[in-house]
């Protein structure tokens, strides 16, 4: 009888320990799909529907993005001027990491030569630095420096092109029709809040 009953205890207890294991391992695969649960996501901070379109005149004028200028009317102009840039590969190992957390509004004209110049020069600096493009909203203007919807309202366009950097929101710098030294270094100060004035500040 005292056998019957010790072996009985010994089921009971091989069953209970089975069950603690099973709940401890039930426990542990629900706090993994809680941190999964929890993972960071990405968020589009100032991207808008692209709305760029040729007027009578041929300009392209509205909110565009680099597939905006594989039109016939741009294309030669921009890949050309994409294709010839060669950046600084020193200077652009330190931005890759300096440009991450910046949004930029950029303005150009697809009838000025700057702009023309400029512009897809800045597109390889993102493309090279794998900004996230979704953080750059790049505008073209008219000749007069404006857009139907006056989306340069209150931002002092006075040349292109020009890109302005944000921080949390607020201006910290702007690129304006040509650099200072390079594309790239001019760039590197106004993200890594160095003194920069860019071509036409004439303050003291």
């Amino acid at each position: 009888m005292k056998k019957i009953l010790f072996l009985f205890l010994v089921t009971i207890l091989a069953a209970c320990n089975s069950a603690k294991k099973v709940t401890e391992t039930n426990t542990i695969e629900t706090e993994r799909i809680e941190v999964q649960k929890v993972a960071p996501k990405s968020v589009n901070k100032i991207a808008r529907e692209i709305t760029a379109k040729k007027d009578a005149n041929g300009y392209l004028i509205g909110i565009a993005n680099k597939e905006s200028f594989q039109d016939e009317a741009f294309k030669g102009w921009f890949d050309n001027s994409y294709e010839e840039y060669t950046t600084d590969k020193k200077t652009m190992d330190k931005l890759k990491t300096a440009i991450e957390g910046y949004t930029i509004k950029g303005f150009m004209g697809s009838w000025c030569g700057d702009s023309k110049r400029e512009t897809p020069r800045f597109y390889k600096l993102l493309d090279e630095t794998s900004f996230n493009q979704n953080d750059f909203e790049l505008i073209t203007v008219d000749r007069s420096k404006k857009t139907p919807d006056n989306l340069q309202e209150g931002l002092n366009i006075i040349r292109v092109p020009t890109f302005i950097f944000y921080k949390d929101g607020e201006e910290v710098g702007r690129y304006v029709e040509y650099p200072r030294e390079t594309l790239e270094k001019d760039i590197l100060k106004i993200v890594m809040g160095q003194p920069y004035k860019h071509s036409y500040d004439r303050s003291q």
